[in-house]
């Protein structure tokens, strides 16, 4: 069969993300290991936007709209709430454009303030514990939760 006597391609080529998500979860041990790692992402960053939402409502949301659109890489119930959260966000976007400037200035100044502290002490947690230390506590810890992560190799 030649190129002329193919069909046309109905569905689009997937994106690049798409392809390597795909990837990733078609083995049992990346799939979980995808699957932890942008949860345990996805579920900082919401965490730090929420942190940065009562000084700042609008910057901060933008942050736990960005970590909620990584959670629904991985998530159902995540994609609901990105939903909600876009509509919540455009809002949200209305009101800081009407705020009185010395107003915004001030919040915008308490959210990176805040903002300083969640990664001061995240620095500090990881001065405390140690960065290889933790890393490999947090691996046995995955191991434990299911039979299929292999051992680290020396270990």
């Amino acid at each position: 069969m030649t190129t002329e006597e193919r069909p046309p391609e109905t569905e689009p080529r997937p994106n690049a993300a798409k392809r390597l998500h795909t990837r990733l979860h078609a083995n049992p041990v990346t799939g979980l290991a995808t699957k932890v790692v942008v949860t345990v992402i996805g579920v900082a960053i919401v965490l730090a936007g929420a942190v940065m939402t009562g000084p700042v409502p609008g910057p901060g949301f933008l942050i736990v709209v960005a970590g909620l659109a990584i959670l629904a890489t991985e998530w159902a119930w995540a994609e609901k709430l990105l939903q909600r959260a876009r509509a919540w966000l455009e809002k949200s976007t209305a009101q800081v454009k009407n705020m009185d400037p010395a107003v915004r200035r001030r919040r915008l100044l308490l959210g990176l303030l805040a903002t300083v502290l969640v990664l001061g002490v995240a620095a500090a947690l990881i001065a405390a514990y140690g960065w290889p230390g933790l890393a490999i506590s947090s691996w046995d810890r995955i191991q434990s939760i299911s039979d299929v992560v292999p051992e680290l190799p020396g270990m």
